[in-house]
Formats: C-alpha cells, sequence, structure tokens
C-alpha cells in the first residue's frame, strides 16, 4: 500500500518479526535470507506463509560467485514452496539459477500478453548490472535450460518480451555490500537507461525505479520522490528497530552511531575477490582485523608463509585457537554447506587460507547478532551513512531510545514527513512565505500520525 521497503539484510536481521510487522501494516518487506543454510529458509517460509496468508512478503535471493550451489538450493527452495516475490542483490552477473527462477511458469494471457508468475526486484548499484536486469533473460542462459529440460521452449520464445526484473532498486551509499555511489547521481543514471531500454524492447510494463541507500529522514524520502524515485527502500535504520534479528548490544551501538562512524571491511562471501562491505567502525575493530586478514591473504600463499608474529596475533586475538583447529571447524561446516570447497581446499592451501579467514569474517557477523560479549570487539555490524542521519534527526525525540524504535512506526514517520515537506515545498515555489516550523518533521508517534489523518 505504500511506496516504501524494507529491504532484506542478511543473515535474518530483517526478521520474521520484522516482515511480519511490515506487511501487516501494508509495507512490502523482504526477509534477510543471505549466509542462512536451506534447513532454515524452509523453516522460515513455512512459518511467514502461515502467519500472513493474506499479506504479501518477499524473500531475498543474492549472488553468490563461489558458491553456485547454494543458490541453485535456494532457487529450488523458493521455486518448491511458491516463494512468487524476490529481491535479486549482490549480482555482478546473471546466473543460470536466476534465470530459471525469472521464467519458471512463464504463460501469455488471453489477452496475448506475456506474464511471469515469479517477480524479482533487483537492487544494483552499477550501470552494468542494472542494464542486464533490465534486458531480456540472455538467449545463451534460456538455450541452456531448455537443453537441460527446465523450460521449455515454448516458455523460452516469450523471454524476447520481458526484462529480467520487474522492478529496479538503484542502490546508492549502504551498509553491507556497496559501491559507495551517489544518490544524486545514481538515480538519475537508472531512470534514464530504463527508459532507453523499455523504448528498445517495447515492453508491456516498463519496470519502476526505486531509490535506496541513505533513506532515514522525511527529507531524503522527499528528495528521492522528487528526484524520480517510484518508491524508497531502507536497510540500516531497520537494523537499529526492536524487530530485527540482530542483539540489544547492536542496536545500542547503532543508536550512538554518527555518519563519520563507518569504514569499508573484507566481505566474508567475495574475499578472494577483494569485495568489500561497510560497516560500523566505532566500538569495534572488526575493519582493522578483517583488513589485517585480506592483506596477507593477498600477499601470502599459504598460512604457513605468514611471519610468525603475525599467526601469534591471529590465533591469540582473532581465532582464540589455532589455525588448524579453525580449519577443522571450517572443513566441518562446508561438508555440509559445500563440499566442493574442501576438496579445492586439500589441494590448494591458498584457498584453505582463504577459507578460515572467511570464517572468522562470517563468525563476526554471527557475534554480532546474538550480542557475545566477549566478541564485541569483533563484532561485523552493516551499517550505511543513513544511521548517523536518522540518530541526528531523532536526538530530541522519543525515537531517540532504542525500545521505541519500531519499523513501522520509523517508516510512517518517513512518509508521513515527506508528503509534508513536498506539499511545503510546492507551497514555497508558489511564493507563499512559511516559518521555519513548516520545513521541518520532528518523529511522532503512530498514535499522533493516524490522527493527523483524521
Amino acid at each position: 500500500q505504500y511506496a516504501y521497503v524494507v529491504g532484506a539484510m542478511a543473515n535474518g536481521i530483517t526478521s520474521i518479526k520484522m516482515v511480519e510487522a511490515a506487511s501487516r501494516a501494508g509495507i512490502l518487506a523482504y526477509f534477510g535470507a543471505a549466509g542462512l543454510s536451506i534447513q532454515v529458509l524452509e523453516k522460515t517460509i513455512f512459518d511467514l506463509s502461515r502467519r500472513l496468508t493474506q499479506h504479501t512478503f518477499g524473500m531475498n535471493l543474492i549472488h553468490s560467485p563461489g558458491e553456485p550451489q547454494l543458490e541453485q538450493a535456494t532457487v529450488d527452495l523458493y521455486l518448491r514452496r511458491g516463494i512468487d516475490l524476490v529481491s535479486a542483490s549482490a549480482y555482478m552477473r546473471l546466473t543460470s539459477a536466476l534465470v530459471q527462477y525469472r521464467m519458471a511458469g512463464i504463460y501469455r494471457d488471453d489477452q496475448g500478453q506475456v506474464r511471469c508468475p515469479n517477480r524479482v526486484i533487483a537492487k544494483v548499484s552499477r550501470e552494468e548490472v542494472a542494464r542486464l536486469f533490465l534486458s531480456p533473460p540472455p538467449a545463451k542462459i534460456v538455450s541452456q535450460l531448455v537443453a537441460q529440460g527446465v523450460i521449455s521452449a515454448t516458455e523460452a520464445a516469450m523471454a524476447a518480451e520481458i526484462a529480467m526484473c520487474d522492478d529496479l532498486t538503484a542502490e546508492a551509499d549502504s551498509g553491507g555490500h556497496t559501491d559507495n555511489r551517489s544518490a544524486l547521481a545514481l538515480l538519475s543514471t537508472m531512470i534514464a537507461l530504463r527508459d532507453a531500454i523499455v523504448t528498445r524492447h517495447a515492453y508491456q510494463h516498463s519496470p519502476r525505479i526505486g531509490l535506496a541507500g541513505g533513506i532515514a529522514t522525511p527529507q531524503a524520502v522527499a528528495a528521492a520522490f522528487a528526484m524520480g524515485a517510484a518508491y524508497v527502500l531502507t536497510g540500516s535504520i531497520n537494523q537499529g528497530c526492536v524487530e530485527s534479528g540482530t542483539s540489544a548490544d547492536v542496536r545500542k551501538m547503532l543508536s550512538e552511531a554518527g555518519q563519520a562512524d563507518l569504514a569499508m571491511a573484507p566481505s566474508a562471501q567475495l574475499l578472494d575477490l577483494g569485495g568489500k562491505v561497510e560497516v560500523l567502525n566505532r566500538g569495534t575493530q572488526f575493519t582493522q582485523r578483517g583488513q589485517n586478514l585480506y592483506y596477507l591473504y593477498s600477499k601470502y600463499q599459504s598460512y604457513q608463509q605468514i611471519p610468525e608474529v603475525e599467526r601469534v596475533l591471529i590465533e591469540r586475538d582473532y581465532f582464540r585457537q589455532s589455525f588448524e583447529a579453525q580449519w577443522a571447524d571450517t572443513r566441518s561446516y562446508f561438508l555440509v554447506r559445500d563440499p566442493g570447497q574442501i576438496e579445492r581446499a586439500e589441494n590448494d592451501e591458498r584457498h584453505r587460507m582463504a577459507l578460515v579467514f572467511r570464517s572468522y569474517l562470517g563468525h563476526s557477523s554471527n557475534w554480532a547478532n546474538k550480542g557475545e560479549p566477549d566478541r564485541q570487539l569483533d563484532y561485523q555490524v552493516w551499517c550505511g551513512p543513513a544511521m548517523g542521519a536518522f540518530n541526528e534527526w531523532a536526538r530530541q525525540s522519543f525515537l531517540n531510545r532504542v525500545e521505541n524504535r519500531e519499523t513501522v512506526t520509523v517508516a510512517m514517520n518517513l512518509m508521513h514527513g515527506a508528503a509534508t515537506l513536498a506539499r511545503a515545498q510546492q507551497l514555497r515555489n508558489q511564493g507563499v512565505v512559511l516559518p521555519p516550523e513548516a520545513q521541518q518533521f520532528p518523529p511522532r508517534t503512530r498514535q499522533a500520525l493516524q490522527a493527523q489523518l483524521q
């Protein structure tokens, strides 16, 4: 019912509780599926389907270049369980699993229009990736799926009439995986790119372009819509809400964050590719430790080549056990998740080192979500500049207290505030002189917002 999306934050940070609260209020929300096992995802889908029989919700589908089997297993699960709405994120290229999801069940209706039962909302920060999502499914991948018997030749023939996505979110500077893009430059570019591609392919449906990254105040939301965004998507500020799947310690840390309290750190999933994530740098040493691990991985071909003084530091402060013990734990994990990684690591010492380092990076997020007190210096907390902007806006209000930060209350304040500020701007454009307070929208309770509508 609202042009507002609660984005998917990995490891269940966008939790069942958060998705349910948002969906019941008429707000689209995606469960943060990335990083979770297929077994956990299946249980999550069962729970959400049972709770939200009359409401819409979506699931995250993240690109897993190092674990293609996991991405395929996730798609197979979604198709089997009837999940018809996904947020496709972190993609650098289109995969056969994603194309299979998009094409599954495609048909032509009585009016001759091609319909895709499975909706894909892409979240991208680069023009070349946006171009892939706004274009039809790649013919090469479609042909491969036909040859594999995954889709029929009749279904394949319809591929040229659809885009890979129903809508596309332009992701500016944000928490987690980000290219630190400027919202002002990125949104206008994505809209222009969409218009050109839609004209070229004469689609029956034109994908809408939304904006994410830095969405944290009524002014930011109003600006996004003024620039032509069809909707806004929030992330960092939701992690600080009471329904999020992270710990109370992390929510407290986020409530104290400023816009400068951020840094880029190595990504657990993309360590060997140099991928980075934006994280909170205040109250944790994760950034420095993660960067050190990436430096050592880049410089040495095996763990044994690392100078002893560095190995002692890593085993004492990072792993809190020997490299061999850390490898044994990592090996057990990948035997279940992706056995192919173990076979490769047994024959490639550098890959073994990468998996062990990735293990630490991955655990850092789990320690934060669980709120393990003796691991606070290792907390990996995904966060963008939106968090600092929100804290400043909320400082003198009831939202300054963490326990008052409810996902729907925050969303309604941003949307009501954006509408109010947009109307004030329209009056100013017509020469009406307004008092300074008309240019501000301080946070209001849900009851006050409801009263405003009556």
